[in-house]
């Protein structure tokens, strides 16, 4: 299959064969997690899905990395 028509093939896949399709080309790219590594994962993510509430949104998380960035810095 050439890129062209992966690529056209994308919208009838359904949302988890996407997501399937995008970890395997990542995995391509990357080293594997260790299976220490890949059970905190787990475990971190079933966590979060108990309680998606623990979860640090992006921009809160980057405001509190830079005071402690300044913070060092003083």
């Amino acid at each position: 299959m050439i890129l062209n028509e992966a690529i056209e093939e994308l919208p009838r896949l359904t949302f988890e064969e996407r997501q399937i399709l995008i970890r395997r080309a990542v995995e391509l790219d990357d080293p594997p997690l260790s299976s220490a590594d890949e059970e905190l994962v787990e475990a971190r993510l079933a966590e979060h899905h108990a309680d998606p509430s623990s979860s640090v949104p992006l921009d809160e998380l980057k405001r509190r990395l830079r005071g402690a960035v300044q913070n060092r810095a003083r």
